[in-house]
């Protein structure tokens, strides 16, 4: 299994620092909003940065880049559609970020929505997947559409059901708490929820999830479920096609308070 380190920053993000399978001490980090407590936790565990890989162009996901390239230039990878600091190797569905001497390879899935031309990189079981998809949630809709968002979510929700999601930011709770309230009876989501509210009060990640559970528990990967589309529908008022369903419980979601 991949050996990822959480690196927390701002007040709920997660910068993932990825080893390299032959070579733990060597590291890529994925999507380095804050420049700092990359190097404190480079320094604390004797890691060498060795690559960046972005998913989109928000602050909080590149706002450490171009500081931690000052510290030593490494193969940097990002989204061919938006502007990111640096001069990454831009990439798009289909592309390949390789880095042949550390034995990792990911592939580029499009995955827009949240931004126009956000990414996720898939590979070695994992995908890292920016602020797409999180664990019993979605991201916002800043720069894309409903129906992109819905084929976004379709592909990831498509990968392999083992496959563990990196996500970038620690919203499980709540977001768990408004799947409950789309679908009250998810007995799946509510014993998830006691597992996450015990990891939070012992402070511990909620992430990475996977593929499997989010089926189970997440509202916007079950738009096609009966009672998400009754929710959906009731709330709405009207009969609602999946792409519609999806845009209610998001808006839904957008004024939610557990």
């Amino acid at each position: 299994m991949l050996q990822v380190t959480p690196v927390r920053a701002f007040a709920d993000n997660y910068i993932w620092l990825i080893h390299a399978p032959h070579e733990p001490r060597k590291v890529v980090a994925v999507d380095p909003g804050d420049a700092e407590p990359v190097r404190q936790t480079l320094r604390a565990h004797s890691l060498q940065l060795c690559g960046i890989l972005l998913t989109h162009h928000h602050h909080d996901h590149v706002g450490g880049v171009a500081s931690l390239l000052q510290d030593g230039r490494v193969p940097l990878f990002g989204p061919a559609t938006e502007r990111v600091p640096g001069e990454p190797q831009l990439l798009r569905e289909g592309d390949h970020a390789v880095f042949a001497d550390l034995g990792l390879q990911f592939t580029v899935l499009d995955v827009p929505g949240h931004t126009a031309g956000h990414i996720a990189f898939v590979g070695h079981g994992a995908v890292f997947c920016g602020d797409t998809l999180f664990s019993g949630g979605c991201g916002r809709l800043f720069e894309g559409t409903a129906e992109q968002m819905v084929q976004s979510l379709a592909k990831l929700a498509s990968l392999p059901e083992e496959t563990r999601v990196y996500c970038a930011h620690e919203y499980t709770v709540s977001n768990l708490q408004f799947s409950l309230a789309v679908e009250p009876d998810n007995a799946s989501a509510d014993e998830y929820l006691h597992e996450c509210r015990n990891k939070r009060a012992r402070d511990q990640a909620t992430v990475p999830s996977d593929i499997r559970r989010e089926l189970k528990v997440n509202p916007f990967l079950r738009c096609d479920r009966q009672t998400v589309i009754r929710a959906a529908e009731a709330r709405a008022g009207k009969r609602l096609n999946r792409t519609e369903v999806f845009a209610v419980i998001r808006q839904w979601k957008d004024g939610f308070r557990g």
